[in-house]
């Protein structure tokens, strides 16, 4: 007869979900904050204060490298990015039917308007 049917002892403890490789618990990571500051590469000084002047307006972190070398290229999407981020829309609600007429009138929405 087979084994395989009838319990023997406790089982091994299994190990937890963040001790396999590869799994983050804290896997938002906002770029621009102190643990995680933007990158930027700029081909002057001037630049790099102007640069420095728009990430404290923005209230971001930012490491600001300069790259004078012959061919340099200024690198500051990260920057760009989060600074044309759009806002949060929202819908207003629309009246329900016992709710009070938006025209003023005191009475009931389905009584008026609706």
């Amino acid at each position: 007869m087979s084994d395989k049917f009838f319990f023997k002892g406790r089982q091994d403890a299994r190990q937890h979900h963040t001790a396999y490789g590869g799994f983050q618990t804290n896997a938002s990571q906002k770029s621009g904050s102190k643990k995680f500051p933007l990158t930027l590469v700029v081909t002057s000084e001037v630049r790099k204060q102007e640069i420095e002047v728009q990430v404290a307006e923005a209230r971001l972190h930012a490491n600001i490298r300069v790259d004078t070398s012959e061919g340099a290229v200024e690198s500051i999407t990260e920057l760009t990015a989060l600074q044309n981020k759009g806002a949060t829309v929202t819908a207003a609600k629309a009246a329900s039917r016992n709710d009070p007429c938006t025209c003023g009138s005191g009475l009931k929405f389905k009584k008026c308007c609706g």
